[in-house]
């Protein structure tokens, strides 16, 4: 029987109506700019194979400049003619002006927290004195650039809340350059740190520690190799950093830190997205040494404190689910450590706090939250006493503090704020989203199906209540699949307009995910990663079978690892789908490694150099190497943005110079190539509404909706 899960929502007083008319779909066939091809071929253990857009990999050629500005234009060109593109792009506009405020954190004796008036680029960072105090802007980042491009990344507040160290990204990269504020006075120093990617800020005494690599040779696309760990003392150069960790034996090695009960350094090292190894050093003796905990980099530990001489940490070793261990301090060899919180089969630990002398568990059951309470023991106290179904997130604070605050949202439910008085188990209502909505009229239920080999995979399916099981609902299937990432529910105000169109959101829980703990993850990776694209066609086939929609009225979208998925999926799969919007995609799987930080992804998807079999399995289903000559494909527009140094905009460059210059169909198959934007984070919001109108656009239109009317 299948599992629902009922939410309600309130919406606007205009429902937006879906007219769908008869001419042919997308408007009249395109004429593609013409792209250059060049002679380069790869031999992989024998196969020789072809890349004749190589030379779309450089990024700073004046080839490629040329290249993207004819693929905008045509693009652009393209979207014009779609009649209710501005209205779309006015409703979410309208949708967005709305406040939203984070859940506050406490550092001494403030409280801080972000908030966006509304349509600001950027939120913008406040403090309190007290909870019912006067709010004073700390950090205004739209202050920062005339078009909202840079962002606030990563943030550090000291102990005694009256320093900051903040770090800022410029058009959407990953490369970070960290500057310090007092907060006391508002004076932002001299501090300036360069070269910084993914990295913590963890304050001790007068400074902070932090990781970078070296000054690469090519700042978007080139190898970060080589990461250290600094300690740099506020109010000096960079230059007297100093250096804290690092291994210079292993250049894949990239290095992270924490500073626990403001005593011992606790560094993580990295060669991949999953699993790290875990080192500590005793910062109270002068003479201490790193030691060295864990050296190998098969699971995943996360220091949560240390309590009475002993880590607490979080970890999936020997526990597919996780686990919580003790780690005495004195003797952290394994055979020393003892399990306070065991795994639980089919409740994944995803997190933990230790605030109010409590350890706060979030447990996932069937991709969603359950929060469970326990002792510094490890003894069960009491379940969270808010019973909501959706994503609880949150649960900042100290050992000593007596509160800590958190959020709960769903698919169609924007952040509710609560305020958890810790020792009474006791929740209270701190702030309500302010959005306006005006009925209850829709519906988020939990559906299950059986995958290829009969894996049971769940998908939440959003719509209006009452909605026509008729096949023809416009839909979204939205999938990720990857890196131990989960698709719990979450709310975007953007999304809300596709459901006033009438529209279907279907967001589908693949293997290859965190939902199901380890074993689930493991499943969609390597060899076996043909699972995730299986139960993507399995959601589709199983959306199309319910009536929810049809392949005229099914849309298929992803994001990086997402935009592997659509590729892929639709390759092996056009007649399913009416458009596919892979977005900033990993797409050349025999070379995804060889930029930036690529090589961490291996884990999740071998190279096409581990062996034989593995380059050929990447071949097969690589969506740049696997389009399929004379079938007809969907209409495709690919996303992507120039200053993207995750996922390099050559992924998606040769994948849409390949789709363009294949018998495919007569159907549109675009790129869209957003300027001073990168892999996503920190994007301006006037920017998203552009782009998510173009894609609301292009997918209404390719599914032949002549006109959107407002019925009052």
């Amino acid at each position: 029987m299948n599992k629902k899960l009922i939410f309600v929502m309130t919406l606007s007083t205009a429902a937006l109506l879906v007219s769908c008319g008869k001419k042919q779909v997308g408007g009249e066939p395109v004429s593609y700019p013409e792209t250059q091809k060049c002679d380069t071929v790869d031999n992989y253990f024998g196969t020789e194979v072809a890349d004749p857009y190589r030379w779309l990999e450089d990024d700073y050629s004046e080839q490629t400049a040329a290249w993207v500005k004819a693929q905008n234009e045509l693009t652009q060109s393209y979207l014009s003619q779609i009649p209710y593109r501005e209205q779309l792009k006015q409703r979410f506009t309208e949708v967005l002006d709305y406040p939203k405020e984070s859940a506050p954190w406490k550092k001494g004796d403030r409280y801080f927290f972000s908030r966006n008036e509304g349509l600001q680029n950027q939120g913008v960072l406040y403090y309190k004195n007290s909870l019912d105090g006067e709010a004073v802007e700390l950090l205004d980042p739209n202050k920062l650039s005339d078009d909202g491009t840079v962002a606030l990344s990563s943030l550090g507040i000291s102990d005694d809340g009256n320093w900051m160290a903040y770090s800022i990204s410029r058009n959407g990269s990953d490369w970070q350059e960290i500057f310090v504020k007092n907060i006391n006075s508002g004076e932002v120093l001299v501090d300036h740190l360069k070269w910084v990617k993914f990295t913590s800020i963890a304050w001790k005494d007068d400074g902070f520690y932090y990781s970078r690599f070296p000054e690469p040779k090519n700042k978007l696309s080139g190898i970060n190799e080589y990461g250290q760990l600094y300690y740099h003392k506020v109010g000096t150069d960079q230059k007297a950093d100093r250096l804290a960790y690092e291994d210079r034996s292993n250049p894949d090695l990239s290095f992270s830190a924490d500073v626990v009960n403001k005593r011992y350094l606790v560094i993580y090292g990295s060669v991949s997205t999953s699993g790290n190894s875990l080192y500590f050093k005793d910062l109270a003796d002068p003479k201490a040494k790193v030691v060295k905990i864990v050296d190998a980099f098969d699971d995943d530990f996360s220091v949560v404190d240390e309590i009475d001489g002993n880590f607490i940490v979080l970890t999936n070793r020997n526990a597919p689910e996780y686990k919580v261990v003790s780690i005495p301090v004195d003797n952290p060899a394994p055979e020393a450590w003892h399990d306070i919180i065991a795994a639980k089969e089919n409740e994944v630990l995803t997190g933990m706090s230790h605030v109010g002398h409590r350890l706060i568990a979030q447990y996932m059951i069937d991709a969603h939250s359950v929060v469970k309470i326990f002792d510094e023991k490890g003894t069960f106290v009491a379940n969270l006493d808010n019973e909501q179904i959706g994503t609880f997130g949150g649960f900042s604070g100290e050992a000593d503090d007596e509160e800590t605050f958190y959020t709960v949202t769903s698919f169609i439910t924007p952040a509710t704020i609560y305020r958890y008085d810790v020792a009474n188990n006791k929740s209270t209502l701190y702030k309500e989203s302010e959005i306006k909505f005006n009925a209850s009229d829709y519906v988020t239920e939990q559906v299950f199906f059986p995958s290829a080999d009969g894996t049971r995979i769940p998908m939440f399916v959003t719509h209006k209540r009452g909605i026509k099981l008729n096949g023809k609902n416009p839909t979204l299937l939205y999938g990720y699949g990857g890196f131990n990432i989960s698709m719990t529910p979450s709310f975007s105000a953007l999304r809300t307009v596709w459901l006033e169109h009438g529209g279907v959101l279907a967001v589908v829980c693949l293997r290859g995910g965190g939902e199901y703990g380890r074993a689930w993850h493991e499943a969609g990776t390597k060899m076996k990663k043909q699972n995730v694209f299986d139960d993507c066609i399995a959601a589709a086939e199983y959306l199309v079978a319910k009536k929810y929609t049809s392949p005229h009225y099914l849309a298929l979208q992803g994001g990086s690892n997402g935009g592997l998925l659509v590729g892929a999926v639709v390759n092996q799969r056009p007649d399913l789908f009416a458009v596919a919007i892979p977005q900033v995609g990993v797409m050349d799987m025999l070379r995804y490694h060889k930029f930036t930080i690529g090589r961490y992804w291996a884990t999740d998807y071998g190279t096409s150099e581990d062996s034989k079999e593995m380059f050929e399995y990447l071949y097969r289903y690589s969506p740049l190497h696997s389009i399929r000559q004379g079938a007809d494909y969907p209409a495709i527009m690919v996303t992507t943005a120039d200053h993207d140094d995750r996922v390099v905009p050559a992924h998606s460059f040769k994948y849409a110079a390949t789709l363009q210059n294949s018998d495919i169909g007569s159907r549109p198959h675009l790129i869209r190539i957003e300027s001073n934007a990168g892999h996503g984070a920190g994007k301006p919001l006037a920017k998203t509404i552009e782009e998510t109108a173009d894609i609301f656009a292009f997918v209404l239109f390719n599914m032949g909706v002549e006109n959107l009317k407002r019925k009052e």
